[in-house]
């Protein structure tokens, strides 16, 4: 069904240009959309009209028009004035609100199934027998981009999302399947990869931020080659959200490629990882550590275990970063100036972040 929105613009951009006043009617005798202010006078005579046999004709100063999708009588049109330009005029509006209905049905079945394929509700064979009946080519290079807005519904965001593919040649599908999150599966040229997509989202961060007012974050899943693993893609967007989240909070888009070791500490299961942590620490947690400990390590493994350049961006004594450093060893029998307890220390503050944020879930 088209909105009345669609509807309303279509009929005032032919007044524009003919000057004749048209109303949009539906089958029981109700406005939709008009240029003019009397519609509800005519109401009566739409209904008779609605069930007499003719298709058109001409009545009280008015062209009435039946307007069909597939045989089903969808609107009546009145078209204010009885010439032959004004009934031109009249087939001419019934011959576009019936392509409109056409495309946007299309748009809706396209629409639907994609939908159902990022969800995996599609049998194998379903998905390329209604592939080919849409038209959608079932071997392109596609990729699921995921943006998760801050509010829920963000019309604002969808809408923008949209008028940044329209002009788009690619068949690429925007849609949605929560209210939190817009999916846009992007048809890549020949020669687009990972560095191009990356470069997109980041287009599409900005274009939110300042257009629609709305703080966003972007993950991208891998790229496919058949419209069977769109869904695979999808679901690797999803985690890469997730486990930014988690670990790489300060970036606002991220890739499943780019994931790292969080990818492998997300698939982790929550007693190993309690378990990882009790021998690390021994009962303890990083969140016991003070902020002059906490700080410390994070500056130490910014500087990659320099401990000169550590000492010196935290305007301390390389004696007392070093006093602090044997306090910590001291406290978890790790070392942070071994390079193996360096690497099993900060593996054990991204498991207890992933714990964190998994027992937040659960609230």
């Amino acid at each position: 069904m088209i909105s009345n929105q669609i509807l309303q613009n279509t009929v005032e951009g032919i007044k524009a240009i003919t000057r004749i006043d048209i109303c949009v009617m539906d089958t029981e005798g109700k406005a939709l959309a008009a240029t003019m202010n009397n519609a509800e006078e005519y109401e009566d005579a739409v209904l008779a009209f609605v069930d007499s046999p003719a298709d058109s004709q001409a009545l009280s100063g008015y062209q009435f028009f039946k307007v069909y999708d597939e045989q089903q009588l969808e609107y009546v049109l009145l078209v204010k004035g009885d010439s032959d330009d004004v009934y031109m005029v009249g087939k001419m509006v019934t011959f576009q609100i019936q392509n409109l209905l056409v495309a946007y049905k299309e748009r809706y079945d396209k629409d639907n199934f994609i939908k159902n394929l990022l969800l995996d509700n599609l049998l194998l064979v379903d998905i390329y027998n209604r592939a080919k009946k849409l038209h959608i080519d079932a071997e392109a290079r596609r990729v699921v981009i995921l943006i998760e807005t801050k509010t829920e519904k963000d019309t604002n965001a969808l809408e923008t999302v949209r008028t940044l593919f329209t002009n788009s040649k690619a068949k690429d599908f925007i849609t949605a399947v929560d209210e939190k999150n817009i999916i846009v599966v992007k048809e890549l040229k020949p020669g687009e990869g990972y560095e191009d997509m990356e470069k997109l989202a980041k287009v599409i961060l900005d274009m939110l931020n300042t257009e629609a007012m709305s703080k966003v974050h972007v993950a991208l899943g891998t790229i496919v080659g058949e419209i069977k693993d769109v869904s695979r893609s999808y679901k690797e967007a999803k985690m890469a959200l997730d486990v930014g989240k988690i670990f790489y909070c300060e970036r606002n888009v991220i890739a499943y490629s780019n994931l790292g070791i969080g990818r492998l500490i997300y698939q982790l299961p929550m007693p190993l990882c309690k378990m990882f942590i009790k021998e690390i620490f021994d009962g303890k947690s990083p969140d016991d550590f003070d902020e002059e400990t906490l700080s410390t390590i994070n500056k130490f493994f910014e500087n990659n275990l320099n401990v000169s350049e550590t000492s010196r961006q935290l305007y301390i004594h390389r004696n007392t970063l070093v006093y602090r450093l044997d306090k910590l060893q001291k406290m978890t029998n790790l070392d942070l100036r071994v390079f193996e307890d360096a690497i099993t220390f900060k593996i054990a503050l991204m498991v207890v972040k992933y714990m964190k944020y998994m027992e937040n879930l659960e609230y």
